[in-house]
């Protein structure tokens, strides 16, 4: 059996202080994604991540471009080392296993038979089924026959990236391969899909530690995504939404309104559609390291139809373009104000705010100086 996280951290030479910076940045990418019922201190994740076992983790690479490796290897906290060697057990994985060849097939074979019904298996990339698989051969196999004889003994699938969760950019039409996610050929198993392009990776390894330490997944929504993680709006937490809800927006690309952080909604933005963290848990653990934080518009990739299907510049319908007309009353009840009666409230009530402070404004430039005399 294998030791758990923390008996191999200790033996590995892990410091405390590093193990507890590790567990409060899982606190900030996923907070519910332990199953912690009396705190959310740090101590209290630390001590539910240190009491579980090293899961097996097996990964397999389909139509992909290696994005989400990638997103895997970019914490520091902890580092690969450390998570490849301590956290989690990293069984296979194409990309940064040392064998190859016939070496890494016995590997494959040798983790799945060691870990049956135990091992969680993680894809990344979309799969091909037209023309039998030709598009994608593994070891000479079909990768949609590799993808159902390695999951049929895992114990759970994360699909990992949008291209496993929906079929991504491969399966923009025409699609050509026959591209398609990971749920749509899997049944008899329980599947996460952790959408992104590429997504976060304490996502994944908050859904790979609940498993490890409580049996468990988090709770999905109605397309398999962790609520912890896929919850809310990007709008709702977008550092630019002030912009929005006051009705300045970058119309070009290096405009005035472009420069000054302006809306991008009319360059095309998705963020008012799209459920993702990204506009508050750092990507790569840098300060606005994504779409919107360097100027460019949100693309919807968290979305099974807003990315590679509605063009990357067009404006996509806002379900609640501004606040609700009422809101829970936090005095006496009283009866409702129509939304054409708040409108007009409103404007009323700005036209006084706007003729307050022009005339104050007056006010203070015809007022004489006393030069501190009284």
């Amino acid at each position: 059996m294998k030791e758990t996280i923390g008996e191999r951290l200790e033996r590995s030479g892990v410091s405390r202080r590093d193990f507890g910076i590790f567990c409060g940045k899982l606190m900030v990418a996923a907070p519910f994604g332990l199953a912690i019922t009396n705190s959310l201190s740090v101590d209290a994740v630390a001590a539910e991540v240190a009491a579980a076992r090293r899961p097996s983790i097996i990964w397999l690479q389909m139509q992909d471009c290696t994005g989400c490796t990638e997103t895997l290897l970019r914490p520091s906290e902890p580092d690969l080392a450390t998570l490849l060697f301590d956290v989690i057990s990293l069984d296979y994985h194409e990309t940064v296993m040392a064998p190859s060849g016939h070496d890494a097939e016995l590997a494959l074979k040798d983790a799945m038979e060691q870990n049956k019904g135990k091992y969680v298996l993680v894809v990344e990339g979309s799969i091909p089924t037209k023309d039998n698989g030709q598009y994608l051969r593994l070891a000479g196999q079909p990768g949609i026959q590799v993808l159902h004889d390695v999951a049929k003994d895992s114990a759970a699938v994360i699909a990992m990236g949008s291209c496993a969760s929906w079929g991504g950019i491969g399966s923009s039409a025409p699609n050509p391969t026959g591209a398609v996610g990971v749920d749509s050929l899997i049944e008899s198993k329980p599947i996460v899909n952790i959408p992104g392009c590429p997504p976060n990776p304490y996502t994944l390894l908050a859904v790979v530690l609940q498993y490890a330490r409580t049996g468990t997944l988090p709770a999905l929504d109605s397309l398999k995504r962790p609520k912890f993680a896929y919850d809310r709006l990007i709008h709702d937490h977008c550092p630019r939404r002030a912009h929005f809800d006051a009705g300045r927006f970058a119309k070009e690309f290096g405009d005035d309104g472009h420069r000054q952080g302006w809306c991008l909604y009319r360059l095309g933005c998705k963020g008012p559609v799209t459920h993702a963290a990204c506009s508050t848990r750092n990507f790569n653990e840098v300060v606005d390291a994504w779409p919107i934080g360097v100027g460019h518009p949100c693309f919807g990739c968290t979305e099974q139809k807003v990315a590679w299907t509605l063009p990357l510049h067009q404006t996509a319908d806002i379900e609640y373009p501004v606040p609700p007309s009422q809101y829970p009353p936090i005095y006496a009840e009283h009866a409702g104000v129509s939304p054409i009666a708040t409108g007009v409230g409103g404007l009323v009530g700005g036209a006084l705010v706007g003729a307050g402070i022009i005339a104050s404004r007056k006010l203070s430039e015809s007022a004489p100086s006393n030069d501190g005399q009284e």
